[in-house]
């Protein structure tokens, strides 16, 4: 098991979600990889051929959303060769579809391009585009405006 960094390690003991989140997540390339395995890929190759990244920086990311349940490995083999491992979404890692829709839908918003997106979220039935909004609890549709962060408890010191 790789070293955790104390960057690392301090972001996975503080009592803010969103900091524990960017603990793990924290990083373009996490991003990108979980972006990966929603468009198929599954092996180590198909990681880093796709997008292009550094065999040890793959493993290093890989690793760590191993460890965090982002991930889970599966062994398979082709004809003729060594068992590898194959990495899968597990629930956690999907239900991270709500911050990737979201994140598209922002960059699309904020950092238009002019010839429009290659990378779409759409229903499995019908591929029909879908976009993330706020829901109250009783799933209620809210705007920013009626939103805000607030802290809540004893706890004055996250950060």
């Amino acid at each position: 098991m790789p070293r955790r960094s104390p960057t690392l390690v301090h972001a996975l003991n503080s009592p803010c979600g969103i900091v524990r989140s960017v603990g793990v997540l924290g990083d373009s390339w996490s991003f990108l990889i979980v972006r990966e395995a929603l468009l198929g890929a599954g092996t180590f190759a198909q990681f880093r051929d796709r997008l292009g990244i550094a065999s040890d920086v793959l493993s290093a990311r890989l690793a760590t959303l191993v460890e965090h349940g982002v991930f889970e490995k599966t062994p398979y083999r082709k004809p003729g060769q060594r068992v590898r491992e194959a990495y899968q979404l597990t629930a956690a890692g999907e239900d991270l579809k709500v911050v990737m829709v979201a994140m598209q839908q922002w960059g699309e918003a904020h950092i238009p391009l002019t010839h429009g997106s290659r990378v779409r979220a759409v229903t499995v039935s019908e591929g029909e585009r879908v976009h993330a909004g706020l829901l109250t609890a009783d799933e209620r549709s809210v705007s920013n405006a009626e939103v805000a962060f607030v802290r809540s408890g004893a706890i004055d010191d996250v950060p």
